[in-house]
């Protein structure tokens, strides 16, 4: 039986309404801050016969309603959720890694959800009202919330919660989930030991971030790595790394930093690797600039349907910040090595290809080096320049690439 099983159907018995009123009033009426010893104390003081068991669930189902994601809580404790989203009260959903699930969980009302959105929103910093109906925050525990107010959301209040775990895999743990093959595997050591600028591509929710902390995770130790996040998100396991994160403006609308500036004050930091977690602003211009003056083996992560349309959002991404198409191909052309495509599919996550670019008469593009096969990895057009370029990392010699291409994950 599935261990989340057993929470879950937990969780679909409801904290009784008036004991959670009564110990909500009596804890927020003290000085000091809401710990579980708190809440705990207060269930005990409310004089329920809940018994021992009852006593330490019900705490711990009032903690999560005071200070974690309320009915949420439960899903979030299991490691393998990365995405939980609320579209209504009987209408939660979340994702392992294989897919969208529906939950058990429901919400006793559309108000209750507005509650937890609202509070969570406010635990962020900012406020989540007629005046601010769609906010995105970071919250202290790795989530990243964004909620949706009516009557921007036609179907009521929308939360959906991105968790951050603490926790990296290595290559060899991604290689073992089916994401890639041991031959891959190679390639994407060599693109950090010889330090290649790279970008990965990909749709939401396919990997992109898990794949770049892990490869950030290989960098030399003597290197230095500064990290740019909207929200962060990166993890690298790696003794020196900074990380910037942008800054909303206040309620006056002041304050505000984002990621270009960010950009600007990273290169003051003698970054060895400069990475922007997700390029998909004005930012990229600061970026393209920096790798074009010395910055190697930088990059970062960027929304796209394929590799192939990478240098076409590039463009798009280039012409927020004034840039014209000429100014960002001659950018582009210098500044980055690799893309490498990630897939989210039934079966799992998974590296869809591998490009270089390439500009030529027929304008920039990225030229397959290696491209997913149900039958394994198979070479592309740009393969020989690529592994010339990773030598001597990439093993040389009539093994590789093995005959009729990489064997697929999982060999």
């Amino acid at each position: 039986m599935n261990p989340f099983e057993g929470t879950r159907r937990r969780q679909g018995r409801k904290v009784d309404s008036l004991l959670l009123e009564t110990v909500r009033d009596s804890v927020l009426a003290g000085n000091g801050p809401v710990t579980p010893s708190t809440v705990a104390a207060a269930v005990q003081a409310s004089g329920r016969l809940l018994g021992t068991a009852g006593s330490l669930e019900a705490a711990e189902s009032i903690n999560a309603e005071l200070n974690g994601l309320g009915p949420l809580q439960h899903l979030a404790q299991d490691p393998a959720v990365t995405d939980i989203f609320v579209n209504g009260p009987d209408s939660v959903w979340l994702d392992r890694g294989h897919g969208l699930e529906r939950s058990s969980v429901h919400f006793d009302t559309e108000q209750h959800i507005k509650a937890l959105a609202s509070r969570l929103v406010s635990a962020g910093g900012r406020r989540l009202d007629d005046g601010s109906p769609c906010v995105d925050v970071r919250l202290t525990g790795g989530y990243r919330v964004h909620a949706v107010l009516p009557p921007i959301s036609t179907t009521g209040t929308l939360l959906s919660i991105r968790i951050r775990r603490e926790n990296v895999f290595t290559l060899a743990e991604l290689r073992e989930g089916g994401m890639f093959s041991s031959h891959v595997e190679a390639v994407l050591r060599a693109i950090m030991s010889r330090r290649l600028s790279f970008l990965i591509s990909g749709a939401t929710g396919s990997g992109k971030t898990t794949l770049l902390s892990t490869m950030l995770g290989l960098s030399h130790p003597a290197e230095r790595l500064v990290l740019i996040e909207d929200a962060a998100e990166l993890n690298p396991v790696h003794p020196h790394v900074v990380t910037l994160e942008s800054r909303h403006g206040n309620l006056e609308g002041g304050g505000a930093l984002d990621l270009g500036e960010l950009v600007r004050q990273a290169l003051r930091m003698r970054p060895d690797r400069l990475i922007v977690g997700e390029c998909r602003g004005a930012e990229v211009r600061e970026l393209l600039t920096a790798l074009n003056t010395g910055h190697t083996g930088g990059g970062g992560t960027i929304h796209a349907n394929t590799a192939e349309a990478v240098p076409a959002r590039l463009v798009a991404l280039g012409a927020l910040a004034g840039l014209n198409a000429e100014a960002v191909r001659l950018q582009v052309a210098s500044a980055l090595d690799v893309v490498i495509h990630v897939d989210r599919t039934q079966a799992g996550r998974r590296v869809a290809s591998i490009g270089a670019l390439s500009d030529g008469p027929e304008g920039q593009k990225v030229v397959s080096a290696l491209r997913w096969h149900p039958t394994g990895m198979t070479p592309g057009p740009a393969w020989p320049s690529l592994a010339a370029r990773l030598s001597p990392d990439v093993p040389a010699g009539a093994d590789w690439p093995p005959s009729g291409g990489f064997p697929g994950p999982g060999t």
